[in-house]
């Protein structure tokens, strides 16, 4: 980010947005086409203040900072203070991730609020109550972001008015504040939630909350050899970015980014297999029909991945043959698996 911005900044007179302060019109470049001045004349007409958008933050955080330690007393009002003071950073970087990629880490800087607060509060005064809590504040910032940058783009592209969208937001989420608790509370007296054997499990509530646990204690409860593992994976990644950015095109193109390999392991195999079918797809269209295939790739990739239309059918027919993977991997605390090594051997 540090080095786009240098560039950006480097290159601040070759190519401005036209972006006006006054409301008056803008000058539009000439190369552009009819539709993409239109796009720019009405997604620039209604723009919607900063004093009414910092206002708004700060309002929200008021009200946060007043109402959650009334209903978590372990969370004190300075926790949240310094999440909201953190968060419109991280909540930059995810929207503008997401809107490089469409994949949205939100999840990724609530862990770290996880263990960043909840080290902060340590274990005697609540500290994995007051991550998890941490958590979900900041999810809500960072993973809000990215969706409402995410409509402004779709709003770009149909010549929607920001400002309405704006507004169809609050109301939205005026609605969730409301509905979504609701929801839960149904949920939580007519099932029992949480538990292993019970229709909802909720595994992401206890992997959650190990992660707070672990930023408590410390390392301490990692695995062996887990975090020099680690080390080495991000060391590797680098290396991996620093030879890619340097080598020549024609040879960078053969070297495989860190942050897609890592995707599968994220987000499962799945992914892996839908992304790579897709690809050899798009390289053999390109082969064939190199001017069809740039037209028309982007609808069909998206169609084929909001639908998970490519890896869904041989998924369904491998499950109804009883299939199973061929290697099953666990992860075990360290007693655990010394208990089942000297049980095997």
């Amino acid at each position: 980010m540090i080095v786009a911005f240098y560039k950006m900044y480097k290159n601040r007179n070759a190519n401005k947005l036209p972006v006006s302060d006054d409301g008056t019109p803008v000058p539009v470049p000439e190369e552009s086409s009819f539709d993409d001045k239109r796009r720019i004349e009405l997604f620039l007409k209604d723009q919607i203040p900063n004093t009414v958008a910092v206002g708004g933050y700060v309002a929200i955080a008021a009200i946060t900072i007043g109402c959650l330690p009334l209903i978590i007393p372990q969370l004190k009002w300075y926790y949240i203070l310094a999440a909201y003071i953190l968060a419109p950073v991280l909540a930059f970087c995810n929207a503008y991730g997401c809107g490089l990629t469409d994949w949205s880490l939100a999840s990724t800087y609530g862990k770290l609020a996880i263990f960043v607060i909840g080290a902060w509060a340590g274990a005697s005064h609540g500290g994995v109550l007051v991550g998890l809590a941490a958590c979900g504040v900041m999810m809500s910032i960072v993973g809000t972001a990215a969706d409402l940058m995410q409509d402004f783009k779709t709003g770009y592209l149909t010549l929607a008015s920001p400002r309405s969208m704006f507004i169809s937001q609050v109301a939205g989420t005026a609605m969730g504040c409301v509905i979504a608790p609701c929801v839960f509370w149904l949920f939580y007296k007519s099932f029992d939630i949480g538990a292993s054997d019970g229709d909802y499990p909720a595994p992401y509530a206890i992997m959650y909350r190990n992660m707070a646990i672990l930023g408590v204690d410390g390392l301490s409860l990692l695995p062996k050899n887990c975090l020099t593992l680690r080390y080495i994976a991000f060391a590797v990644s680098c290396a991996i970015n620093l030879i890619k950015d340097r080598v020549p095109k024609n040879v960078a193109k053969f070297i495989p980014v860190p942050m897609a390999v890592a995707i599968p392991f994220y987000l499962g195999p799945y992914f892996a297999i839908d992304m790579f079918l897709g690809s050899v797809m798009l390289f053999f269209w390109e082969w064939t029909n190199k001017a069809e295939a740039t037209s028309f790739a982007p609808a069909v990739d998206s169609g084929l991945m909001c639908g998970d239309g490519i890896w869904a059918l041989p998924q369904a027919v491998l499950s109804l043959a009883n299939v199973k993977p061929p290697i099953c991997m666990k992860f075990l605390s360290r007693a655990v698996n010394a208990k089942v090594d000297t049980f095997l051997w």
